[in-house]
C-alpha cells in the first residue's frame, strides 16, 4: 500500500511539475499573460472542458493586476479561477462555500510564499528593470499554477486519469511562441 501511495505521490508531483512548467513556458514565449496562462494550462492540461478561446476570455480581464489597475496579481487570479472550475464544476450551487475556501488557501499560500498579492507590492522592487519584472511575473505564473495544481489534484485525485500529457509536455522557443501569438491574432 506504501508503495502503491509513493507512486501516486511521485506520479502527482511530476503532473504538477510539468503543468508549472507549460505555464510559465505560454507567459515566458509571450503566448498568454499571467491569468491567462494559468488558466488555459489547467484548463487544457486536467481537462476542464473549456476551448482555448473562452479560457483565455474569461482570463484576460484578469491580467497585469484586473486590467493593469495593479491590484491583484493576474496569475493568483488565474489560479482561483481554476479552482473554481474544477471544484465547483459538477455541482456549483453545492460547491460554492469549497471553492471559496479554496480561493482563501491559494490566497493565504501566495500571500505567505511571495509577502503580497498585489501586484504593485510585488513588482514595486523590479518595476524599473523591465527584464527584472518580466521574469517576476514569469515566475509568479508558474508558482500560482503550481499552487492551484496542487489543490485541484488534492481535492480531485481522479483528475490524475484525464491528463493531456502532449499539451503539458510542448515547449515553444519565443519565436515559436510570437508566430503562435500572431496566428491567434488574425485568425479570430
Amino acid at each position: 500500500m506504501l508503495d502503491r501511495h509513493n507512486r501516486h505521490s511521485t506520479q502527482t508531483e511530476a503532473l504538477i511539475a510539468q503543468i508549472k512548467n507549460r505555464a510559465q513556458n505560454l507567459y515566458l514565449t509571450r503566448q498568454l499573460l499571467c491569468a491567462e496562462a494559468v488558466l488555459v494550462t489547467l484548463n487544457q492540461g486536467l481537462g476542464g472542458g473549456l476551448s482555448d478561446a473562452q479560457a483565455v476570455a474569461m482570463a484576460a480581464p484578469f491580467s497585469i493586476a484586473l486590467g493593469g489597475s495593479g491590484c491583484l496579481c493576474g496569475a493568483l487570479s488565474g489560479a482561483v479561477m481554476a479552482c473554481g472550475l474544477f471544484l465547483g464544476n459538477d455541482r456549483p450551487y453545492r460547491h460554492r462555500r469549497d471553492t471559496r475556501e479554496c480561493a482563501r488557501q491559494l490566497y493565504d499560500s501566495f500571500k505567505s510564499a511571495n509577502g503580497a498579492t498585489c501586484c504593485r507590492v510585488l513588482s514595486r522592487k523590479v518595476k524599473h528593470d523591465k527584464n527584472a519584472h518580466f521574469q517576476q511575473c514569469a515566475d509568479l505564473t508558474a508558482k500560482a499554477a503550481e499552487m492551484a495544481a496542487r489543490l485541484i489534484l488534492h481535492k480531485r485525485t481522479e483528475l490524475m486519469h484525464q491528463v493531456k500529457e502532449e499539451f503539458l509536455a510542448k515547449r515553444q522557443s519565443y519565436i515559436g511562441g510570437a508566430l503562435l501569438r500572431l496566428f491567434h491574432i488574425f485568425s479570430h
